[in-house]
């Protein structure tokens, strides 16, 4: 027997403190990764670089992530779990302070580097830590608990992040950020506890490749998350230079999207229930529409903040969607598929960014946005097959 399995049985204590420890974290690794996506105009100009190629640390930090949840599992194997997560802990909590410190592109591109790493391996670890943490009848709840956090750091990402720009610089922004790494980190070495390798879930995540549901359902998820991040990447470009919004504007706008994708999450369980692959298609659907009309009104500041309200109200929403997909695809499977789709979104998140970039600087943005369009509208085409596959 597994050594996960015997402290699924035998685990009648409940870490919570652990648990809210980890949420802790959840919230600054989403709030470290998205916070450029209302910056890029002042880190661009601070470090002389074009806002494309800003906007590139969120794909080395996606990049980073695929390779680390890709291969995180042999060291995982023969390294205390607690240890390793107090590792990538610290690794987040060093990312802040070369980003806010950093005196060329070069280095705060290191600094998005680190947090990819941070990244990918505290995902690929999330779930096989619930379950050694909690009950297995509470593992649910806790995996809940953690999403929490990844809705909340949505919400407050953004706008955030552009209000502190405002006031203390974008670099204050990124520095604010360490403190918190820090006291989660502290509270991790004291509410975990020593959690000894598990070497039965070692080599499975290439083996899930071999079923047709997978490899199609994790090809439409990709696509999703290129189209959305290939848009949503530029939003603070497309509103300062389009739109052109004031600072104040700028940050109610972006709360009104962080508003929005927090209901999202409240209320989409309720769609899955009812039609589930219906609501997988008609997410990206609507967000296709979305970029389309933008395109056409991109001018009207009032239309533009109902239409980018409604993006984040899907956006938001969809990876619950595709976790609970997972679940259901692959329920004897999920730690190894977690870590898969860890690395398929990483790796779309730095694939729609990296070409959104490219698009935008050399072509305009009407062309990166007709770009997300097209994406979300093959991720609709593919979530349709894969609901005929299963």
């Amino acid at each position: 027997m597994s050594t996960l399995s015997q402290t699924t049985q035998s685990n009648e204590r409940a870490y919570w403190g652990g648990i809210f420890a980890m949420t802790l974290c959840v919230f600054v690794l989403i709030a470290s990764e998205f916070m450029p996506v209302s910056l890029l105009t002042p880190i661009a100009r601070d470090l002389g670089v074009t806002e494309g190629l800003a906007g590139q640390g969120i794909a080395i930090s996606g990049a980073l992530a695929v390779l680390t949840s890709l291969s995180l599992t042999r060291i995982a194997g023969n390294m205390n779990r607690k240890t390793l997560l107090l590792g990538m802990t610290a690794l987040m909590a060093a990312s802040g302070l070369l980003i806010a410190f950093a005196s060329s592109y070069l280095v705060y591109m290191v600094g998005r580097a680190l947090i990819g790493i941070a990244i990918g391996g505290f995902w690929s670890m999330s779930a096989a830590t619930a379950i050694r943490l909690v009950p297995q009848h509470q593992v649910s709840r806790a995996l809940a608990i953690f999403n929490g956090g990844n809705a909340l750091a949505t919400v407050v990402a953004a706008p955030l992040g552009s209000y502190l720009g405002t006031t203390i610089g974008w670099r204050g922004a990124f520095l604010c950020l360490v403190p918190v790494a820090m006291i989660a980190f502290i509270w991790q070495c004291f509410s975990l506890p020593k959690m000894e390798n598990d070497r039965a879930a070692q080599g499975t995540v290439l083996r899930l490749f071999r079923q047709p549901v997978v490899r199609v359902g994790l090809l439409a998820c990709g696509l999703f998350f290129m189209g959305q991040f290939a848009l949503f990447t530029y939003v603070r470009p497309f509103l300062e230079t389009v739109t052109q919004v004031s600072a104040s504007g700028l940050s109610l706008i972006l709360l009104t999207i962080g508003i929005a994708g927090f209901v999202g999450t409240l209320i989409i369980a309720a769609f899955l229930n009812a039609r589930f692959y219906q609501t997988l298609m008609a997410i990206p659907l609507l967000m296709a529409i979305i970029a389309g009309v933008l395109i056409l009104t991109g001018h009207s500041v009032w239309i533009v903040a109902l239409l980018l309200g409604l993006w984040g109200l899907l956006a938001t929403a969809a990876p619950t969607g595709w976790w609970t997909w997972l679940a259901r695809t692959l329920p004897e499977d999920a730690e190894a598929g977690g870590g898969l789709m860890v690395a398929v979104i990483q790796l779309s998140i730095a694939l729609g960014s990296t070409a959104g970039g490219m698009v935008f600087d050399n072509v305009g943005w009407q062309s990166t946005f007709g770009m997300s369009a097209i994406l979300l509208l093959s991720a609709v085409v593919l979530t349709f097959f894969t609901a005929r596959k299963r």
